[in-house]
């Protein structure tokens, strides 16, 4: 008996230790913070919907699986905030966020919601009439603000559908190297021969749940694009993430390509 209660007395003391040990490091962390620590110190938001986490800007993490702890989730300020196309909101930031996150002076001093941003958009879309250039708009405003992008393509999904996927889609790929402004996949060439678990490091995220290969050979039939195809996976994994639920982050594209027949009308091929 008295090894039992022995065995629970130092039971409960390391429970008191661990939770010591928590308290004295968000301190810590809290203490580096304030006297001017790096910005991207962990601290974890609060459960999501289906007992997933939710960053502290809202964005649910339902699909993703890893330790719950006060110090897990990164939190960015100032432009470092303003340049992650996933956490930045833009004109949204509430008063109270833009002094809490030091985006104060570094946007127009006007506050307009989510909804508001979105009716402005669209409104800009529809005066495009050629639909490479609403692609563009669109694969530029994915590139600023993933939250906005994904809003305006669930809310308008019959209208912008053929605009981020075929037909346009289709062009887009044909005149990628003319239109490329950012990488949005990983790319592996003859030139990455026996480097490929280098090359797959190199990827930012590390809980990636749904990969959209392409070889570029056989893009919508229009023939060998190589890398100029990336358009298609791209694509592709803005529907699996607006129509299917799936994190922007848990996505990763990866177009496969040795030689390209496109190299030879298109100086701008990538």
């Amino acid at each position: 008996m008295r090894r039992e209660l022995d065995f629970l007395d130092s039971e409960t003391t390391l429970k008191r230790l661990v939770r010591i040990g928590r308290v004295a490091l968000m301190q810590r962390t809290m203490k580096e913070m304030r006297n001017g620590g790096d910005s991207s110190v962990d601290v974890e938001g609060k459960s999501g919907f289906g007992g997933g986490l939710e960053d502290v800007y809202g964005e649910d993490r339902v699909t993703e699986d890893q330790l719950v702890t006060p110090w897990t989730v990164s939190v960015a300020s100032g432009n470092t905030l303003l340049r992650d196309p996933r956490h930045n909101k833009g004109l949204a930031f509430t008063e109270k966020e833009r002094d809490a996150h030091y985006l104060r002076g570094l946007l127009p001093p006007a506050v307009l919601s989510q909804e508001l941003q979105e009716k402005k958009i669209i409104h800009n879309l529809r005066q495009y009439k050629v639909p490479l250039h609403r692609y563009m708009a669109m694969m530029d405003l994915q590139e600023r603000n993933e939250r906005l992008f994904y809003k305006l393509l669930i809310d308008n999904v019959e209208e912008l559908l053929p605009v981020v996927y075929t037909p346009t889609v289709g062009e887009a790929c044909q005149k990628y190297g003319s239109i490329f402004r950012r990488p949005q996949g990983l790319y592996i060439s003859l030139k990455e021969k026996g480097k490929i678990l280098e090359v797959m490091k190199n990827w930012p995220e590390k809980s990636v749940q749904v990969i959209v290969v392409t070889d570029g050979e056989r893009i919508l039939g229009l023939g060998d694009l190589g890398s100029q195809g990336m358009g298609i996976p791209v694509g592709k994994l803005s529907l699996y993430t607006a129509l299917g639920g799936v994190r922007p982050s848990a996505v990763k594209t990866i177009p496969l390509f040795s030689s390209l027949d496109f190299f030879v009308v298109s100086p701008y091929a990538l």
